[in-house]
């Protein structure tokens, strides 16, 4: 009960509940005609990702030249099933390092790999989770533990897979809201940037997400939070007669030896992301 009590807390709830999942009958049409497109081409999309890496991986080892372009894909192209508008701004990192951005929705996923190669950065409870863990695991998502006793031994993992290349992205909230603010990031993982192996030459580029519902519905249309369900969300994003449109803002990145600690770097990606964030939903 105590460990499900600490889940409950680190999560974020809106003072209203969420609104209602209405689908008549032309939005039950729409989730037929775009869910089946949407799953078939995840699952084909899987597929063709774990072929390339049966010979990738003996070749490459951790680089993932070929098949990390796979779930981009998927990505872009879960938009235009979708419906849903997609529009970025900013030029993208060429250094090594991660990317930080502020989370709204599971559509996050999708959104952020559409114009970016990345891997995501999770806690290690997700890779059991049914279904989602297999496919966390298969597009390479760094699984992590709150254990300080493991640290040293993700530092060094950070190294590795940021020396490779790959840009890892965490979402620094620690949660997702309604799409209608930003949370005060929480520092912990800004910690592992300043290792002595990674500081130097580790950048971090801060990303705002920011979701346009359709006309007509309500500014968090897109937005997940709390202990809401994912299958209820689901079917209003892939039944809404209208879609909106998300945005992606890219900052420049922060040259992490430019920060005295990792609080100062956590406050300035916080700036870039919020003030944009801000600009953008002047109604807020």
């Amino acid at each position: 009960m105590a460990e499900r009590d600490v889940t409950k807390q680190a999560l974020w709830y809106s003072d209203d509940a969420p609104d209602p999942v209405r689908l008549g009958l032309l939005g039950w049409v729409l989730v037929v005609v775009r869910g089946l497109p949407l799953a078939l081409m995840v699952l084909v999309g899987l597929i063709v990702l774990l072929t390339i890496r049966l010979f990738e991986r003996p070749l490459c080892g951790m680089r993932r030249p070929v098949s990390a372009f796979v779930p981009q894909i998927v990505s872009r192209n879960a938009f235009r099933i979708l419906g849903i508008g997609f529009q970025t701004s900013g030029e993208l990192m060429r250094q090594h390092g991660a990317v930080v951005a502020n989370h709204s929705s599971w559509l996050d996923i999708f959104a952020l790999n559409a114009r970016k190669r990345v891997y995501f950065v999770s806690k290690a409870e997700v890779a059991k989770w049914p279904g989602i863990g297999f496919l966390a695991r298969a597009a390479g998502t760094v699984f992590i533990e709150r254990d300080p006793r493991k640290a040293r031994a993700q530092t060094k993992l950070f190294e590795e897979r940021l020396k490779a290349g790959h840009k890892l992205l965490f979402f620094p909230e620690g949660t997702s809201t309604d799409g209608l603010r930003v949370l005060p990031f929480k520092t912990t993982l800004f910690a592992a940037f300043f290792a002595e192996e990674l500081r130097d030459f580790m950048y971090v580029q801060p990303v705002t997400v920011i979701y346009h519902a359709p006309a007509g519905e309500p500014a968090r249309f897109y937005g997940w939070w709390g202990d809401m369900d994912f299958g209820p969300h689901l079917l209003k994003t892939l039944g809404a007669r209208r879609q909106g449109r998300v945005e992606l803002i890219y900052h420049a990145p922060a040259k992490v030896s430019d920060f005295p600690n990792r609080k100062a770097l956590a406050a300035h990606c916080e700036e870039a992301i919020r003030h944009a964030h801000a600009l953008a939903r002047p109604e807020k």
